[in-house]
């Protein structure tokens, strides 16, 4: 099990991620400041998740709406009135578009694990086997889900075409974002085979999966923007 330091550093830190998120989803729902993108409305709580409290700077920075009523719903920070989708710096396109991967990942590979650890699902006998499967499978189609929603509205596309081009868009992203979380889960399953999920520091350990993942699939959403297979959000 991990050291007792590290299982405090979970039980704070988790909640407080969770939180973060909750008051990113009330700041989009509540106080009016919805996405331009609708799907960025899901897209930054989730964020939230898996960043923990440090989500919170990009999200205030340049993530974050103007409330509706008060001119047009552009993100908030320091070219905020001044640069469109287009204009906007590449780190900051990048970094959103890394992060709706993100979230369809962090989505499927929650209720992944939760659903491999209720019902025992342990492919050849193997628990993290079983984690894997669940969660890159729902990754995957929650993912393409989540891309449906930008590329479609973006380009003005139909339910068939909107759903190849957001299977050609998220699968190389999605497999990029796979490489670093599963290095890690594979790497933290050898270091505490017995953690179970009932456990703060199992989700901590997911944090950290989930952050590599996104460091994993930034420069493939670099590359998938530059080349404009990606849409700048």
């Amino acid at each position: 099990m991990p050291a007792d330091w590290l299982q405090t550093f979970a039980a704070i830190h988790v909640p407080l991620s969770i939180a973060a998120a909750l008051w990113v989803l009330a700041d989009i729902m509540l106080l009016g400041r919805r996405q331009p993108m609708a799907v960025m409305d899901a897209v930054w709580p989730l964020t939230m998740l898996y960043w923990g409290p440090l989500g919170l700077l990009p999200y205030l920075r340049f993530g974050r709406a103007a409330p509706r009523g008060r001119g047009p719903a552009r993100p908030a920070g320091h070219h905020a009135g001044r640069h469109g989708p287009a204009e906007t710096p590449m780190w900051q396109a990048v970094f959103k578009g890394a992060a709706h991967c993100g979230a369809g990942c962090a989505l499927g590979d929650l209720i992944g694990d939760w659903a491999a650890f209720a019902t025992g699902f342990a492919p050849f006998g193997s628990e993290l086997g079983g984690r894997l499967l669940l969660g890159f499978v729902l990754a995957y189609l929650f993912g393409i889900v989540f891309q449906y929603f930008a590329v479609a509205p973006m380009r003005g596309l139909g339910l068939r075409d909107g759903l190849l081009a957001a299977i050609r868009i998220d699968t190389l992203s999605l497999l990029a974002y796979q490489v670093g979380m599963f290095g890690w889960m594979a790497f933290r399953a050898w270091l505490y085979p017995d953690l179970p999920p009932t456990n703060w520091a199992y989700w901590l350990m997911m944090q950290v999966a989930m952050v590599l993942g996104f460091g994993t699939t930034f420069p493939v959403n670099w590359w998938l923007i530059r080349r404009g297979i990606k849409e700048r959000m």
